[in-house]
């Protein structure tokens, strides 16, 4: 539907006004935020946030485009051909005589049946819809803002004009905003403005108006955050936005076919033209060997054309598809994987390479500092989770080494390391009360707490752990004025807060990988004291690094620097700009991280989720590589990867300090891979990967792909979208992941869990099988149909369906009952076959590349033995009615040769129904007795029953008699149908016996 928009609140450019102003004209405080019971008014009065979408397709378009199809035309140009047959019947008829069928039902059946199939898949497709849109809303984008002076995240298109929004790193902007507050913004606003490098960002008032590129102070719908935090007031929502005022002009891009799509494709187009060619074959056979002498030669050979047509077409092919991949993916997103497009479904099951991060993918993301190590010694920390609760331990080396009081120093720098790192935080620690309810005599109430993290799990684990130890009275003076983000590239964060303690003057507070830091710091606090760091400090620091990382420790190293000054202007290499003011510190980060003072390091651990080692020898089983690529140190990633069974490391469980750094490769060995062949080379024998960058990620990946990998990568910030956009299945972390990166991605894991990956690659190998099945099904029934027209033709005398001296074209079945036959095995039977459990073991087979075909070389000879023997029993069984042919009952000579092909067209008719309900069985599998989990498919079982009623109501209700062209049969008669439909069954059996002897040698 096209969103309704309110006018939006009147105002001059929010960019040449004071952020206060803009504020006031908006009724909003930018403190604490829009009131909930204000927002929904606003809500309610300017509409959601949302651009205006194109109308709705009317149903009766969704309905007419049911017959929007190369084979329906088909049919339809058969429906012409019969009614032009029965047109030329009439007017020839004799004056006086019988002038053949008083309708043309052939016709009326055929443009019934067509209309049935088009209602049938226009309520099937429009339950996919319904699935595809459930999960499209547990994809939509949400927005963190301030309502109620509380951080909130909500739903993008629930923002309304005067929302405060909180933006950071990866996140996209929901809406066109005045900022309030920004530490080293930047935006990408390319899509926009087409400006390729990301816009700095600051909240001074403009001089003049400016285009949409230069106007700093704000922020636009549509563009994301690549870098920095900051605060915004919504200005306008959806189509009064920026991009909404252009959105008219934007030219929606259609989506290529996928490889499924244009096989299927292809397979119409196959079918259509073979039946062209039989049917001209044919209709050239019989004009030199029988000659067209009449009027009814002709409507002979017609009538044959639009019985191959009509026998060729799968007519609801594409809606079973469609029916079943949107009921695939729906139970797929119960098991938290939610597939934002129904054909990325096929791609899933041909991975052959999953990259995964570490950090909470196969991690729990549950962060707690265990060990604090300072120059003087090292502490470990009690406690685990976000609760703020443990005490502080000394581990007494120092002291067993004769050092007096180096326990007390090292308790006392830790403290100051974790003060550090808690100010150097983006991070927040919320704590909740919760109210319980104690029963008994005197029942009362008291209250527990709940603690949530904010932020990145890693800082909010700095936060939890200066709070054990009091260290957050250390920076309760302190307030933020500037910072300097972490970027995967600087693998480092600063801040530069100002001391109110102390006549306001300034400290750069950093924290970062160790080895990183290191090379920012040129001085070392030791009790108490500041002095220069030597090579041996860095030594030492960096062996303790290696042997916090041996044993699983993700290390983060803290370091300060007074400036000395209560004005960054003073400090010296600082730059200012024209008006005097300080140029964004962002980019001054060589004049304030440097010459810090190292004070210590943390080592925080992240146990790996108890499931993933079983999902990694499961994705091991199915022929898929798991490849670990994370930003920690190299022997912290790789005793992850060994305890998850990542790499092999059979020395491990010996010396729990193997040396396992040949398994590894670190951003800067990639770098110095700088052809191509040497970069394959090692992708292809390494699996872990440590200290990388975006730009590595993404080289990794297109390596692989060069390797003819189908590959899976997962990612959750910005700076991961290009990789994982690139990958064949991209995959975004749903709870810690950005906007961005979801938008990029083809799957988003609702629970960040690695084994859900594997969970989706099973259902994923699942449900391709099951599209093979009812593949394998629908066209060896449809071929069985041809090849019974054809040799009902052209063996015609040889069968009985011709009498000596007898003109003219006989078809076997009539275009109406091949067309019910279609109906009755298109429709249930296949559906049915779409949700069929697995017949073997998915997972116990490598991975099927790309390029392979969906019906295959293997396939085809199934759906051509099928179809033959499908065929020659439903000749046999009309044979059989006929006099004159090989196997006749020769009472029926007592009745004419026309009633004889009515009740023989009955039997082949029925023959070949039930042929096709036992090939529905056979079908689930190419080459797995039929026997194995017969009754496993209730659905199925259920199709069938169905299919079979509708045939009997069709032999034994008179009207339908007339429709169909049939006649009531007797008992013998069944025995005979049911006894030749089962010889399909047998047929099937042998030659899957000797396919699995084959296979065995």
């Amino acid at each position: 539907m096209r969103a309704q928009h309110g006018p939006q609140p009147p105002q001059l450019d929010p960019s040449l006004a004071d952020a206060q102003a803009v504020a006031a004209s908006l009724g909003v405080d930018p403190d604490t935020g829009l009131s909930q019971s204000e927002a929904q008014r606003r809500l309610g009065q300017y509409g959601p946030n949302e651009l205006a979408s194109a109308p709705a397709v009317p149903k009766w378009k969704k309905f007419l485009a049911q017959f929007r199809d190369p084979l329906v035309y088909l049919l339809l140009a058969a429906t012409g051909i019969s009614l032009v047959a029965w047109f030329i019947e009439r007017a020839n008829a004799t004056p006086g005589a019988e002038g053949g069928e008083a309708l043309p039902f052939d016709a009326i059946v055929i443009v019934l049946i067509l209309i049935v199939n088009a209602v049938l898949g226009y309520i099937q497709e429009s339950k996919a819809e319904a699935a595809v849109e459930a999960l499209s809303q547990m994809t939509a984008p949400q927005t963190n803002v301030l309502r109620d002076g509380a951080v909130t995240r909500i739903n993008t298109v629930n923002v309304v004009p005067g929302d405060v929004i909180v933006l950071g790193e990866g996140d996209s902007v929901p809406a066109d905003g005045r900022l309030v507050a920004a530490a080293s913004l930047r935006v990408a606003e390319a899509s926009l403005t087409g400006e390729s490098v990301p816009v700095g960002k600051n909240v001074d008032t403009l001089a003049e108006a400016k285009a949409l590129g230069d106007r700093a102070n704000m922020v636009f719908n549509g563009t994301s955050v690549t870098q920095g935090t900051g605060r915004a007031i919504v200005t306008s929502t959806g189509m009064r936005t920026q991009v909404g005022k252009i959105a008219d002009l934007l030219q929606a891009t259609d989506d290529d076919d996928s490889p499924l799509q244009k096989e299927m494709n292809y397979v119409s187009k196959i079918l259509g033209i073979a039946v062209c060619i039989i049917a001209v074959v044919v209709l050239v056979a019989l004009a030199l060997t029988e000659s067209f002498n009449d009027v009814h030669d002709v409507i002979d050979s017609l009538l044959l054309a639009v019985s191959l047509a009509v026998a060729a077409v799968p007519e609801g092919l594409a809606t079973i598809l469609t029916v079943v991949l949107a009921l695939g993916v729906r139970r797929m997103a119960e098991h938290h994987a939610i597939v934002k497009k129904l054909h990325s479904v096929e791609t899933l099951g041909s991975a052959s390479v999953i990259c995964s991060d570490k950090t909470g993918t196969l991690t729990r993301n549950e962060m707690t500092v265990e060990r604090v190590v300072t120059p003087s010694g090292e502490v470990q920390l009690t406690g685990t989770g976000y609760a703020p609760e443990g005490r502080m331990i000394a581990i007494d080396a120092a002291e067993a080494a004769g050092i007096t009081g180096a326990a007390e120093a090292a308790q006392a720098e830790a403290v100051a390391t974790l003060a550090v790192g808690a100010i150097a935080n983006d991070g927040e620690l919320r704590e909740t009360a919760v109210e319980t309810v104690r029963n008994g005599a005197d029942s009362a109430s008291s209250a527990n707490t709940l603690w949530e993290a904010v932020g990145d799990p890693t800082e909010v684990s700095l936060i939890v752990a200066a709070r054990k130890v009091k260290a957050d009275r250390k920076f309760a003076n302190y307030t933020r004025v500037g910072e300097i983000p972490f970027t995967s590239d600087r693998k480092r964060m600063s801040v530069v807060a100002r001391d109110n303690a102390d006549a306001g003057r300034l400290t750069v507070f950093a924290k970062g990988a160790p080895d990183v830091l290191l090379g920012y710091c040129g001085r070392i606090a030791v009790n108490g004291a500041v002095r220069p760091m030597t090579q041996g400090d860095r030594q030492q620091i960096l062996a303790t690094v290696e042997r916090l990382s041996s044993e699983a420790y993700r290390t983060l190293g803290q370091a300060y620097r007074p400036l000395g000054t209560a004005s960054l202007a003073d400090v010296p290499g600082v730059t200012l700009n024209a008006a005097g003011h300080v140029v964004d510190i962002a980019e001054q980060s060589d004049v304030l991280e440097n010459d810090l003072i190292w004070v210590g390091m943390v080592g925080i651990i992240d146990p790996p989720r108890t499931e993933v080692r079983d999902a990694v020898a499961e994705a091991h089983r199915a022929g898929i590589r798991t490849v670990m690529i994370t930003g920690d140190h190299p022997l912290t990633a790789a005793r992850i990867a060994s305890d998850l069974g990542i790499i092999d490391t059979p020395d491990v469980a010996k010396d729990a300090r193997a040396d396992l750094s040949h398994k590894v490769l670190t951003g800067s060995q990639l770098d110095e891979l700088s052809d191509d062949a040497a970069l394959d080379k090692a992708t292809s024998e390494i699996s872990v990967y440590a200290r990388v960058a975006p730009e590595h990620k993404l080289r990794i990946v297109e390596s692989l792909q060069r390797q003819s990998n189908i590959v899976a990568m997962t990612g959750d910030g910005v700076n991961d979208a290009p990789a994982v956009k690139t990958a064949d299945i991209g995959v975004a972390m749903g709870i810690t992941g950005t906007e961005v990166t979801k938008q990029s991605a083809k799957m988003i894991l609702a629970d960040d869990n690695f084994g859900t990956i594997v969970e989706a690659v099973r259902e994923g190998r699942g449900i391709f099988d099951n599209i093979r099945k009812f593949l394998r099904y629908l066209l060896s029934s449809n071929v069985g149909e041809v090849f019974t027209v054809f040799g009902g033709v052209m063996l015609a005398g040889f069968l009985g369906i011709t009498q000596p001296g007898s003109q003219g074209v006989t078809v076997p079945l009539l275009a109406t009952q091949l067309l019910w036959i279609n109906l009755l095995t298109d429709a249930a039977p296949a559906l049915a076959m779409g949700v069929d459990p697995s017949t073997d073991d998915v997972m116990a087979r490598k991975p099927r590349k790309l390029t392979d075909r969906v019906i295959d070389g293997q396939m085809w000879g199934d759906i051509i033995f099928i179809g033959i023997v499908m065929a020659a029993v439903t000749l046999i069984g009309m044979d059989m009615h006929l006099a004159g042919g090989l196997f006749t009952d020769r009472s029926v000579d007592a009745i004419g040769h026309d009633a004889q092909m009515t009740e023989a067209r009955t039997m082949g008719f029925t023959i070949l129904v039930f042929a096709q309900m036992i090939n529905a069985l056979c079908s689930r599998s190419h080459d797995q007795s039929v026997f194995v989990g017969l009754f496993a498919n209730k659905w199925l079982w259920g199709a069938i029953a169905l299919s079979a009623l509708l045939q009997l109501a069709v032999i034994y209700v008179p009207f339908l008699n007339t429709a169909f062209g049939t006649v009531p049969l007797s008992a013998g008669a069944w025995a005979e149908c049911l006894g030749l439909a089962l010889i399909v069954l047998v047929a099937s059996e042998l030659r899957k016996f000797v396919l699995r002897a084959m296979h065995r040698r």
